[in-house]
């Protein structure tokens, strides 16, 4: 079978939900006792072919990348078809799209999160290749979060994490005791396992491809500062 992009995906998708027919594998999704709740199938089909769109921009703006963004599209709409027997017909179909959008984009990260180590040094000096775009996103959702701690913790986590120093060696740059450093870094990670996890994250203005680049840059600032 050939491999196929997410955008050729998203077309497909779309000129089948145009169509007359939904493939019978599709309508497997729903059991057959609800088939009664269900709502008209050839308006709610055009309705949401209509949101495509739409949903196609949030959801390219949501992940911050068109690859990504027409997958999340992708399985938005593949969920809209399963869970149709929850929507009303006349209510917003497009506020519903894109919350389902939303909701998936963050659960997916929120597995990411619990999955992944939270391991600076290795996250920031990967190359970007392959799964850029996941690691791009998810660095930067740590740079974020990481503004979330105080300056102690923030420093020991870009010092330790980032910089690959050991807690000692930490501890002596920052005139305190390596217990200190220990419990410092201790505290910095369960918040930021917290954070991350529950997807309570703000990210700023700065785009996801320069994560790394603005960790690194915060750590040399701190190590020369340290040194001196």
């Amino acid at each position: 079978m050939t491999d196929i992009g997410p955008n050729e995906k998203l077309l497909q998708t779309s000129a089948r939900w145009n169509g007359a027919k939904i493939p019978d594998e599709a309508r497997t999704f729903v059991a057959p006792s609800d088939r009664s709740a269900l709502p008209d199938e050839d308006e709610f089909r055009r309705q949401v072919v209509a949101s495509i769109p739409v949903l196609r921009s949030f959801a390219r703006g949501l992940c911050g990348d068109a690859t990504m963004g027409d997958d999340l599209a992708q399985d938005t709409l593949l969920k809209a078809w399963r869970y149709r027997a929850q929507f009303t017909l006349g209510t917003n179909l497009k506020g519903w799209l894109l919350k389902i959008a939303r909701n998936h984009f963050y659960s997916q990260r929120r597995r990411l999160w619990r999955e992944a180590p939270l391991d600076l040094a290795t996250d920031a000096q990967t190359p970007t290749v392959g799964g850029a775009q996941v690691q791009s996103l998810l660095l930067n959702d740590l740079r974020n979060a990481l503004n979330t701690l105080s300056d102690e913790q923030r420093e020991a986590m870009i010092l330790i994490g980032a910089g690959g120093f050991s807690h000692r060696e930490a501890a002596r740059m920052c005139d305190v005791p390596e217990g200190t450093m220990k419990s410092r870094v201790c505290r910095a990670r369960a918040k930021l396992t917290s954070l991350l996890e529950h997807g309570d994250v703000d990210n700023d203005a700065e785009p996801a491809s320069l994560a790394a680049h603005l960790i690194m840059t915060e750590l040399s600032t701190l190590a020369e500062a340290r040194a001196g």
